[in-house]
């Protein structure tokens, strides 16, 4: 797809950021930047959720009539569409203040609508699939009034029936249908044509990218080891982790494990009771993790939900690095066996020892995967085969 020719639209960004800086807002910053880098005028119309804690008890009392509605975030979006000659409105996250108006302002405009999809909120109010230990899917199987039971948003009945209300007004509204989709995998794209009125002509896939984090460093120049990056928690796997390499006794390549987290003592616990070939280094910096996964045989993330898109894949690939996860959701969907890494079932202890065992040779077919897929300059090209079909629909 390299060369593909596009004329230079103006391009408005809409986002709400969370109150915690997330993976959505690093996505956001970086296609700006690289929409910028290629000639395009591009908008930013952002809300924070941080203002949140500066509203007054007036405007809180009808924060769930906004969260489904803003009639300030149309207003505002309507004016700049016709102001900045916008031609594509690129949507990522909506909740709570800017909400879904912007779809609406943008119809009323006659421009199409682009939405990123970074998690599962329009099937699943939690946004993960994920509640009490365990994968679900009861609100695409059995309706969103399972998500109200469980107080699937914030912990909060009251502040999940408004999430409730809200995905169920704009499905009855049709709004859903009538925009493009952006989905970062296979496995997300057929999620989302789970709700039936998404129409699947409009729903693309484009991965993030991510710029090299490092240099690659051939096979046979790294060291015998592994290395896990993320938070010290049961959802990520971490106790299957350490399990298999108790399992894999003396013949144990050294595990480097980076992160914190609420299994913290439970790891430094089991270390201290099994002879086990595991170091642990709490939390790093960046910059020396990417340089620990760039020297490792393989980068592990033997995840028990189905993730949004872990950057860290990506970004293990940039250096060639092949990556052993669970096969399961996002991350199962990026990794291919035997050539960036190898997949396991999240609870098998002796599946992930085999996907360690046979992780061997794919250092530069990962790289290539990399190379092919996920950099800027390609991203680009596929953002503009996106954005010019939206046109065209």
């Amino acid at each position: 797809m390299m060369g593909t020719k596009s004329k230079k639209q103006n391009i408005l960004i809409v986002h709400n950021y969370y109150q915690i800086p997330g993976g959505e807002d690093t996505v956001v910053e970086n296609e700006k930047r690289m929409l910028e880098e290629h000639g395009h005028k591009v908008i930013l119309y952002t809300r924070n959720n941080a203002e949140l804690k500066r509203m007054s008890k007036l405007r809180k009392l009808f924060l769930p009539v906004t969260t489904v509605f803003n009639p300030k975030s149309y207003k505002e979006i309507k004016q700049l569409i016709k102001k900045e000659n916008i031609e594509v409105v690129h949507v990522h996250n909506t909740l709570n203040l800017v909400s879904p108006a912007v779809y609406y302002a943008a119809k009323a405009m006659k421009v199409p609508v682009v939405q990123t999809i970074h998690n599962f909120r329009l099937l699943c109010p939690g946004a993960t699939f994920y509640r009490d230990g365990h994968i679900c899917e009861d609100c695409v199987e059995h309706g969103l009034k399972c998500a109200v039971k469980h107080s699937c948003y914030r912990g909060s009945k009251a502040q999940t029936l408004a999430c409730v209300l809200s995905t169920w007004f704009h499905r009855m509204t049709g709004i859903y249908g009538k925009i493009s989709y952006i989905c970062l995998t296979d496995f997300n794209r057929n999620k989302l044509l789970e709700l039936k009125q998404v129409k699947s002509d409009k729903v693309f896939v484009k991965p993030n990218f991510v710029e090299s984090i490092g240099k690659y460093i051939p096979e046979d120049q790294r060291k015998n080891q592994f290395v896990f990056v993320g938070r010290l928690d049961k959802l990520k796997g971490i106790d299957t982790l350490f399990n298999a390499w108790e399992k894999l006794g003396e013949r144990a390549p050294k595990l480097i494990v980076c992160g914190t987290g609420p299994m913290e003592e439970w790891c430094k616990k089991f270390l201290t009771n099994h002879k086990v070939n595991i170091e642990m280094k709490g939390f790093v910096s960046n910059i020396e993790a990417r340089k620990l996964i760039a020297i490792s045989r393989a980068l592990i993330l033997p995840t028990r939900w189905y993730e949004g898109f872990p950057m860290s894949i990506v970004e293990a690939f940039s250096v060639g690095t092949p990556v052993l996860c669970s096969a399961l959701g996002n991350a199962g969907a990026v990794v291919e066996n035997g050539i960036t890494g190898y997949k396991f079932n999240a609870e098998s202890v002796d599946e992930l020892i085999q996907s360690a065992n046979m992780c061997y040779g794919l250092c530069e077919k990962t790289y290539g995967i990399y190379q092919k897929r996920y950099t800027k300059e390609e991203n680009y090209n596929k953002l503009m085969e996106i954005y010019n079909a939206a046109e065209r629909i």
